[in-house]
C-alpha cells in the first residue's frame, strides 16, 4: 500500500470514528458506569465487531449483503431491536450511592431490585454485538473502503493494513470517550444523578435503535 494513500486512509479513519454513534454512546456510558479500566472490556468487544464488519466489507460480503433486500433487511432489525433492548437496559441500569462508577462489589450484583451490572464476559459481548449488527457500519465500510484498495495488488495485505489501522485509532478514540465518561461520573454521585444519566444514555440507544429502520440500501 502506498504511503500517501494509507495517510488518507489514517485520517479518515479518525473522522469515522470520532463521528457519533452507539459505539461511542456505549463507551461514554460504560465509562460513566464502570470506569475506564473496566470499560476497555466493552471496548475490545467494539473491536472485535469492527473487525467483522470490516472484513465482511473488505471482501466483497457487504457488496452482496447491500445487494440482497431480505437480508439487509434481517441484519438491520436485528441491530434496531438490539440496540433498543441495550438502551432499556441503561434505562434501569442500577445506580450506586455516593460513587462515580460502580466497584468491584457491584459488578453482578442486583441494586434497588434493578438489573446487575454486568460482568465482563457480557460488556464484551455487549461491545461485540453493537458493532457486529449496526448496518449503518456495513454500509459505510463498504461506501469507504474500496476508495484506498488498489485492485492491481494483492487483496489480504491491503485489508489487513486497513484494518489494523481501524482498529487502532478506534481503539484510541473509544478510550477517549471512555475517559470523558469516567471524569464525568465524579460529578453524578448521586443516586438522582446517575439516574438522570441512565435515562439519556439509555434513551441515545433508543433512539439510534429507533433510525436503524430507516436505514435502506445503497444504490
Amino acid at each position: 500500500m502506498d504511503t500517501n494513500i494509507w495517510w488518507s486512509y489514517f485520517v479518515a479513519a479518525w473522522l469515522i470514528a470520532l463521528s457519533p454513534g452507539s459505539g461511542a454512546v456505549l463507551s461514554v456510558g460504560h465509562g460513566l458506569r464502570y470506569g475506564v479500566k473496566r470499560a476497555s472490556v466493552t471496548i475490545a468487544g467494539l473491536q472485535a465487531g469492527l473487525t467483522g464488519i470490516t472484513l465482511v466489507a473488505g471482501v466483497g460480503v457487504g457488496s452482496l449483503l447491500l445487494a440482497s433486500a431480505l437480508a439487509f433487511t434481517v441484519v438491520k432489525t436485528l441491530g434496531a431491536l438490539y440496540l433498543l433492548w441495550l438502551g432499556w437496559q441503561q434505562w434501569r441500569a442500577p445506580v450506586h450511592e455516593g460513587h462515580g462508577v460502580l466497584d468491584d462489589a457491584t459488578e453482578g450484583a442486583t441494586v434497588e431490585g434493578k438489573s446487575p451490572a454486568l460482568s465482563p464476559r457480557q460488556r464484551f459481548l455487549t461491545g461485540l454485538f453493537t458493532n457486529l449488527t449496526n448496518p449503518k457500519g456495513i454500509v459505510f465500510m463498504v461506501a469507504v473502503l474500496p476508495q484506498f484498495i488498489a485492485p492491481d495488488r494483492p487483496l489480504l495485505p491491503q485489508i489487513a493494513v486497513l484494518l489494523l489501522t481501524t482498529v487502532a485509532v478506534d481503539t484510541v478514540v473509544m478510550h477517549g470517550y471512555a475517559f470523558t465518561g469516567a471524569r464525568l461520573a465524579h460529578l453524578l454521585r448521586s443516586a438522582r444523578a446517575q439516574r438522570v444519566q441512565n435515562r439519556v444514555f439509555g434513551g441515545v440507544l433508543m433512539a439510534m435503535g429507533a433510525s436503524l429502520m430507516w436505514v435502506r440500501r445503497a444504490a
